[in-house]
C-alpha cells in the first residue's frame, strides 16, 4: 500500500504560530506531528510515503532527511489539495493509495479502509464520520457519496469527511497538472462522469483536526487529562504533565490540570502554568502566569 500525506497548507489558522513552523511539524507531546502521522502509516503497512511541502517546505524536507521510505515533494507554488495529488501520481502505479491530511490526529483503522475501498469497486473511497461543526457530504441510502455542500436531498444525510481517503490514480488524471486545484472539484467532475465515490462511515473513535488554537491545546488535554489516545502516546504512563528532556524547571515552579513542556524548553523560577504547551526550547520567564497558552521560541 502506497500513501501520501498533505503536508503543504499554509496553517491559517494557527497563526502566528504556522508562522515559526508548518502545521504538520507543531509537536504533539514534544513529537511532530508529521513523525506520528509517518508511524500510524507504517504500522498500517504503508511502504513509499509521499509528502507534499509548500509553506516553510525546507524544515519537513530537514525533519525527514535519511528516512528512505519517504519521497518529498516540494512544491514551489500553492497547488491545494488537488494539485499536490495530481503531482504526485507518477509515484503510485496503477493500485490504490491511501491519502492523508497532514494536520489530523485520530485512530483509525487505515488498514481497514483500503481493504473496504479495495473491494467496493469504488473510485474513491472518502472515511466519513458525524461531526456536526464539519457535516457537508451528501452521502445517499446506499452508502455513495452524491455531493459536498447541503442541504441534504430527499434520503441523503450529511456527514463529515475525516482527511482519510483512499483514490484509484487514475481519478488524478481528470485534474490538470501544475496548478492549484482543489480536489473536491475534481470529484464534482468524477461524479458527473458517471465514477462512484464510496463512503465509509466510521464511529466510536477519536478523532481531530488540528486547525485552530484551541484544537491543538484541546488535543493535548484530550491526550494529558482524558487520557485518549494510550496506544498511540503511552511514554506518558497515564500523567497529565508531561516533561521532555533536558527541560529545565526553576524553583517554585507549579502546574496547574495539565501542562507539556518540550525538550529543552526553560520554565523560569515561580512560573504558574495551567492548560500550556511549551514548545522544544523556549523559554518562560520567571513569576509568569500563563493559562491556555502555546509558547513557542522567541515568546
Amino acid at each position: 500500500m502506497k500513501a501520501m500525506v498533505l503536508a503543504a497548507g499554509f496553517g491559517t489558522r494557527l497563526r502566528p504560530y504556522s508562522l515559526k513552523r508548518p502545521k504538520p511539524l507543531f509537536p504533539v507531546l514534544d513529537t511532530p506531528l508529521l513523525t506520528h502521522t509517518l508511524a500510524q502509516l507504517r504500522r498500517s503497512g504503508a511502504e513509499g510515503i509521499v509528502v507534499n511541502a509548500h509553506h516553510l517546505r525546507e524544515q519537513i524536507r530537514a525533519m525527514l532527511q535519511g528516512q528512505g521510505d519517504v519521497h518529498v515533494q516540494m512544491e514551489d507554488m500553492e497547488l491545494g489539495t488537488g494539485g499536490g495529488l495530481r503531482l504526485a501520481q507518477s509515484h503510485f502505479d496503477d493500485a490504490p493509495f491511501l491519502a492523508v491530511n497532514g494536520d489530523i490526529v485520530h485512530d483509525l483503522d487505515l488498514a481497514a479502509a483500503y481493504r473496504s475501498h479495495c473491494v467496493s469497486g469504488a473510485d474513491v473511497t472518502m472515511v466519513l464520520h458525524d461531526c456536526p461543526r464539519f457535516n457537508n457530504v451528501r452521502v445517499n441510502g446506499e452508502g455513495g457519496i452524491v455531493g459536498f455542500a447541503g442541504p441534504a436531498g430527499e434520503g441523503e444525510r450529511l456527514l463529515a469527511f475525516t482527511g482519510v481517503q483512499v483514490i484509484n490514480p487514475a481519478v488524478l488524471s481528470l485534474m490538470p497538472e501544475g496548478v492549484f486545484y482543489n480536489i473536491l472539484d475534481c470529484y464534482v467532475e468524477l461524479l458527473k462522469r458517471g465514477g462512484t465515490i464510496q463512503a465509509l462511515v466510521v464511529s466510536g473513535h477519536f478523532w481531530t483536526d488540528m486547525g485552530t488554537p484551541a484544537d491543538y491545546l484541546q488535543l493535548h488535554e484530550d491526550i494529558l487529562l482524558n487520557g485518549r489516545l494510550p496506544g498511540f502516546f503511552p511514554g506518558n504512563g497515564g500523567r497529565p504533565f508531561y516533561l521532555g528532556k533536558d527541560a529545565v524547571l526553576g524553583a517554585g515552579v507549579s502546574f496547574q490540570d495539565w501542562v507539556a513542556i518540550g525538550h529543552g524548553a526553560t520554565i523560569g523560577e515561580g512560573a504558574s502554568l495551567t492548560r500550556v504547551v511549551v514548545w522544544d526550547g523556549a523559554r518562560v520567564a520567571p513569576g509568569s502566569i500563563v493559562t491556555d497558552s502555546i509558547i513557542m521560541e522567541g515568546d
